[in-house]
């Protein structure tokens, strides 16, 4: 049995501690502990982020983690919903807390109304393309006949 639910500013510790695993899963040092721990203050009581956090079973500690940020859309006259950060601590892989947190990531996303929910997900990391893809997520091509791309510059 799976359990996920919306963090409390008092969970933040919890929220840091996971997306610090996450930091050091993806062979990275940055962002440091304190650099997590102030945006994760800063963000977790905003109206339009919200963190997920789910375990493997009631009473046990979080184990998995996720960050939702909403934000008004022109194109679609509506609210879309950034799912970000799902990371799921390896002990707990396979019992179905990532799917779990995709569940209550669109279900979140559908009470706020918004019109979509888009991710970005590294095609090297097949099982998070797989889980992403069974809940109907894809690259898209609305126009021009080519995939849309997410595309970045650092400042």
């Amino acid at each position: 049995m799976t359990l996920v639910w919306r963090a409390e500013p008092h969970e933040a510790r919890a929220v840091v501690g996971l997306l610090v695993e996450f930091r050091d899963w993806l062979g990275r040092s940055l962002p440091s502990e304190e650099s997590f721990a102030a945006s994760v203050d800063r963000l977790i009581g905003e109206r339009n982020t919200e963190y997920l956090l789910g375990a493997t079973a009631p009473g046990s500690p979080a184990s998995a983690v996720c960050q939702l940020r909403f934000r008004f859309g022109v194109w679609h006259d509506a609210w879309d919903c950034w799912l970000e950060d799902l990371f799921v601590v390896e002990d707990a892989r396979r019992s179905g807390l990532g799917a779990a947190l995709v569940e209550a990531a669109l279900s979140r996303a559908r009470e706020r109304r918004c019109a979509r929910v888009e991710l970005d997900v590294n095609e090297a990391n097949r099982a998070a393309v797989a889980l992403y893809e069974r809940f109907g997520f894809g690259a898209f091509s609305e126009s021009l006949g080519a995939r849309d791309l997410l595309m970045r510059r650092n400042l």
